[in-house]
């Protein structure tokens, strides 16, 4: 199984490092290039958490009465992560979810938070998403990053839900990005600390404990299946090119933005 997965991992590494050096970053000059990147990015943050609890209801016995399911590894390794994802602490040691952490982020730096409110207001009450989408003004990029991850999760197969959260969604933060982001707290102390803090939390919780965990999940998960191995190569790729096209809008709006201020 370390095969197969080090075969996934050559096999994205292209990818990877398209991601990691993609030209987003540097047009990050900023708070307002930064809060264009906030109000994309967050609709990857809370289409993780659904992922996550895909897999957690996937894995796991979440009804009553109980009853054990499937491996207890693995039940622990997402368990785990939940644990991590849906209740860790901000600055001040209060509970919150990743996603709220964002959000609180996003509030304190004076990002506009009134479309992603608006998307999850309207799919929570109505449960459709072209209607959310619509409401909120979702950009086409990240809608399309929200329909893919939504896809797998319809799939019902869990290995391939499993292997885009393993493979797609590990630390890809740059250095580049986190020295911005330091460079800009140092000037903006009061708009930013949560966000700094939020990428701190990623980098130390999701790319070194979390990563190795969700390795040995995709690895159980897919197991001796040469087919499911494949599958999940192939999702992944896919999930990579849906961030790349992500960046690719956060990009081409913040250009756009700089065009008009300099007219």
């Amino acid at each position: 199984m370390t095969s197969e997965i080090e075969k996934i991992k050559k096999a994205i590494e292209p990818l990877r490092q398209e991601i990691i050096n993609h030209k987003v970053y540097s047009a990050i000059h900023d708070l307002n290039d930064l809060k264009i990147f906030m109000q994309y990015h967050v609709y990857a943050v809370w289409d993780f958490m659904s992922l996550l609890k895909t897999l957690q209801n996937n894995l796991t016995c979440t009804t009553v009465p109980w009853f054990p399911k499937g491996s207890a590894d693995t039940r622990q390794l997402i368990n785990e992560i939940v644990v991590g994802e849906e209740s860790d602490v901000d600055l001040k040691g209060i509970r919150k979810s990743h996603f709220e952490l964002y959000l609180a982020g996003m509030e304190q730096s004076g990002t506009d938070t009134l479309p992603i409110q608006t998307f999850i207001q309207v799919l929570q009450s109505t449960g459709d998403f072209d209607l959310a989408f619509n409401s909120a003004g979702t950009p086409g990029e990240a809608r399309d990053f929200v329909d893919f991850t939504f896809q797998i999760i319809h799939s019902q197969k869990e290995y391939l839900q499993s292997a885009i959260f393993t493979f797609g969604r590990e630390d890809l933060i740059p250095g580049m990005f986190m020295s911005i982001v330091n460079d800009m707290h140092k000037n903006f102390p009061d708009d930013i600390s949560i966000f700094k803090y939020y990428l701190e939390r990623h980098i130390e919780v999701d790319g070194n404990t979390h990563s190795h965990l969700a390795l040995a999940m995709t690895a159980n998960l897919c197991g001796t299946n040469k087919q499911f191995w494949e599958e999940a190569e192939v999702a992944t790729l896919e999930s990579l090119k849906k961030r790349i096209n992500l960046w690719d809008g956060v990009y081409q709006k913040i250009k756009s933005r700089s065009t008009l201020t300099m007219k």
